[in-house]
């Protein structure tokens, strides 16, 4: 027969071993950082605001943290330190300290996932192409070349279905309207790149107009790919549609509303967030 006292000490130390175990549970296996500017074009401002609440909402079930923030002054050394994903939601950063921590947060092994905007440059423009790392050799994209218009779905083909990214999904899917966009460079011809999406000719003619430059007939236009000399990913999706036509400005799609297109991302980042 235990005696109280025995009782008692037994009863301490499942409960101190119980709270260890929920709080050993709870913590994030990973720490996320989206930065993002947040202004000027409508349809970005939107994805930015959709993208902040949808990750926020799945952080917990996939076990990461996630934070956001339009301070690019943050982006330093220290700062970066304390995450394993960076987020570039809209935007890149401009100042030579921010592009060089950001280039040595990279080159240490840390994470990025990029969307839409991010990859933009087009010199003459308030987003010049001035920063060769990042535009020729990180992402390979170069300049932006052009752009569909109005935002439409597209059907994507899986290009390597052994990636972590899209292992899980299917060989085609359509996905959500979006503004699709041309680079300068053939990240076909660059052995760094591994493409692992693309649209199918299935998608054309893709885009609506009104000039006949913005609907593609054919063609070969990338969408998701990693440069394997980093933990890195870019996704062309992050623009919503919006009614600019009867100027009411109401978002009429969203890019997180997408089982398949989530997936993506879901498994895209939890790759990046994976220990080596």
């Amino acid at each position: 027969m235990l005696k109280p006292i025995q009782r008692i000490c037994i009863v301490m130390i499942c409960c101190f071993l119980g709270l260890n175990y929920l709080a050993q549970g709870s913590q994030p296996n990973y720490k996320v950082i989206a930065f993002y500017t947040g202004k000027n074009d409508q349809a970005h401002v939107s994805f930015v605001h959709e993208a902040n609440q949808w990750f926020s909402k799945v952080s917990a079930k996939h076990h990461f943290s996630y934070e956001s923030t339009n301070d690019w002054n943050k982006m330093t050394p220290e700062f970066l330190s304390h995450y394993k994903v960076v987020i570039f939601l809209d935007t890149r950063p401009d100042s030579a300290l921010q592009r060089k921590a950001f280039q040595e947060y990279m080159e240490k092994g840390g994470g990025f996932m990029g969307f839409h905007f991010s990859a933009f440059a087009l010199t003459p423009s308030a987003y010049s192409q001035n920063w060769d790392w990042y535009h020729e050799k990180f992402l390979g994209s170069g300049e932006y070349g052009s752009n569909t218009w109005g935002p439409t779905p597209a059907i994507l083909k899986i290009e390597d279905r052994h990636h972590p990214a899209t292992q899980h999904l299917p060989e085609k899917f359509k996905t959500q309207p979006n503004e699709w966009y041309r680079w300068k460079n053939d990240l076909r011809k660059n052995p760094d790149i591994k493409i692992l999406a693309s649209i199918d000719s299935t998608s054309f003619p893709l885009g609506t107009g009104p000039k006949p430059s913005e609907i593609w007939h054919s063609g070969y236009y990338p969408v998701v790919w990693t440069n394997t000399k980093y933990r890195m990913i870019y996704i062309n999706m992050g623009h919503n549609d919006i009614d600019y036509a009867n100027k009411t400005n109401k978002e009429l799609s969203f890019t997180f509303d997408n089982k398949i297109q989530d997936q993506l991302v879901l498994d895209a980042l939890n790759w990046l967030g994976q220990k080596k």
